[in-house]
């Protein structure tokens, strides 16, 4: 009997009721994408890019996720067209790629994504996971309903080009970086200044006016259920590391004196 995969993120947002709510894991560690996959989210975001991981150790989380009712979805160090390739054959179904302004920069990415005559993305997947190894039928025809792309709006210039970038054939959505956001607009660190939230918005709203979803990053509390009521649908709220770095720095406080710091 032929294999069935997952539906993809595009999938799920389309046919929840709800915006989705997902985490990401930047340890590296499958241990910890199991944990966060346990956990009751929607999604979860296996980073190449700020992380730690290799194809190696992706496939390792793919193999500790794939257990659990939840979305994986991996953002690639750079819209690189073999590392978009050798991503998507490790079984990847959901791609993030980051730092696109342009819509021409998006172009490439959905080629990359697709198999010719459509896109150039290379074809092996009697040799890879992504098919499971010619064991899903009809693999190389139904690839592109089988993965989803989203790319990173990240400088001022991806927030002037959002709905040029979204309205790109073969992109599904939009997600909005407010940390290196907030750096091109001359406000490093500060991703909750209101010029930066304002960028977001505007983000969410070029996502909208091409008939596509949106989604961003918020560790706060407050500017996650902000972006939430301005139409996020898809927010990831924090990571694994952040979560094991202040959660041991409260043990820390709450057991060791003041004066022994």
């Amino acid at each position: 009997m032929p294999l069935q995969l997952k539906p993809t993120l595009r999938e799920d947002l389309a046919t929840s009721d709800r915006a989705l709510i997902g985490g990401w894991v930047c340890s590296g560690s499958p241990v910890m994408a199991e944990i966060m996959a346990g956990s009751g989210l929607d999604v979860v975001l296996i980073d190449m890019e700020h992380a730690p991981n290799t194809l190696q150790s992706v496939l390792a989380q793919l193999h500790a996720l794939s257990g659990y009712p939840v979305t994986p979805i991996v953002r690639v160090p750079s819209a690189d067209p073999v590392i978009i390739k050798q991503v998507l054959d490790l079984g990847v179904q959901n791609l993030l790629v980051p730092m696109i302004s342009t819509a021409e920069e998006a172009r490439d990415v959905a080629a990359s994504m697709q198999y010719p005559p459509v896109g150039r993305r290379g074809i092996g997947n009697a040799l890879a996971r992504s098919g499971r190894w010619n064991r899903v039928q009809n693999y190389l025809d139904d690839a592109s309903g089988h993965v989803s792309v989203y790319v990173q709006i990240e400088t001022t210039q991806g927030v002037d080009n959002a709905e040029s970038i979204a309205a790109v054939e073969g992109i599904d959505g939009l997600f909005a970086g407010p940390s290196d956001l907030s750096a091109s607009m001359g406000l490093i660190g500060q991703q909750t200044h209101p010029e930066v939230v304002d960028a977001v918005k505007s983000t969410f709203a070029g996502a909208r006016a091409a008939g596509k979803t949106a989604g961003t990053n918020a560790f706060d509390p407050a500017a996650a259920r902000d972006y939430l009521s301005a139409g996020a649908e898809w927010v990831l709220v924090g990571a694994d590391v952040s979560l094991v770095a202040r959660g041991s720095e409260k043990l820390a406080a709450d057991f060791i004196p003041r004066s022994a710091h």
